[in-house]
């Protein structure tokens, strides 16, 4: 079971190779036109996706609850496709979401800034300071998206398995170097114990998004734990009735197969 996560640079070549990639394994590619085609049946507008793909919060307390819930949506849409195997997931914090999955390949793809805001002109048929200035805010967005959410720094190279400079690397070269180390024994795992750990991840996000959408829970930040779809929730509530809410919603996740509750009630 076998899964690729490919993290770029705006105008690094990312796109053409993910793409050569997908085509040339047989994979199916999770990029944004996948999430958009998902979004519907997971209670996501086109709205929504342009104001929260691959950017930080707003930190507005009643919009970032909302902001936090919608992108909880996009994670589960992109770990469901993942569940499938054999599949390349383009951006999104798509390795950040597979923890532990030895069968991950996470590679990323750059080159330098100047060369970017070059090929992003040329691309795009726009002035090169413009260029520059989009190039330069998809950067500081993707950074801030990846250090909140997963708190990470997105350029740290010991982070990825594969780090592609197409300054001086070709497409076709940098495509065939990924198909080669996919191959590579040490990724593979096995596939039941792969499938397994990623419905635990699918649960547990159910079951944040459960939580995030329920107005009767106020603290959203207690603990979700999932092993072989058994369930530990620890950390503080408010209240009985605050507890009883969120032992209500997870019990009602598909999956779930029994729940442990080390929830305290902290009065405040």
């Amino acid at each position: 079971m076998a899964i690729i996560t490919i993290s770029r640079e705006m105008g690094s070549g990312g796109i053409p190779i993910v793409n050569q990639v997908a085509e040339e394994l047989g994979y199916t590619l999770i990029d944004g036109d996948v999430i958009r085609q998902a979004a519907e049946s997971h209670d996501l507008t086109q709205e929504a996706l342009k104001q929260i793909d691959e950017k930080p919060p707003a930190f507005v307390e009643n919009l970032d609850r909302q902001i936090e819930l919608n992108m909880n949506r996009i994670q589960l849409i992109v770990l469901e496709q993942a569940l499938q195997g054999d599949v390349v997931i383009y951006g999104r914090g798509g390795q950040d979401l597979l923890p532990e999955i030895t069968s991950v390949l996470r590679v990323r793809v750059i080159a330098p800034f100047e060369e970017r805001v070059e090929r992003w002109a040329q691309r795009e048929w726009i002035d090169p300071d413009l260029a520059r200035s989009l190039v330069r805010k998809s950067d500081q967005q993707r950074a801030g998206f990846i250090k909140y959410y997963f708190n990470r720094n997105w350029t740290n190279p010991i982070e990825y398995d594969m780090v592609i400079n197409t300054s001086r690397i070709s497409t076709d070269m940098a495509t065939q170097l990924i198909i080669e180390a996919i191959k590579d024994p040490y990724l593979i795992e096995k596939d039941q114990t792969c499938k397994l750990k990623i419905k635990d991840l699918i649960i547990q996000k159910k079951i944040q998004i459960a939580r995030l959408d329920d107005k009767r829970i106020k603290d959203i930040w207690f603990n979700i734990d999932v092993a072989n779809c058994h369930v530990t929730l620890s950390g503080h509530i408010y209240s009985e009735a605050e507890r009883q809410a969120v032992i209500d919603d997870t019990e009602k996740v598909e999956g779930v197969a029994g729940v442990t509750d080390d929830l305290k009630i902290i009065h405040y």
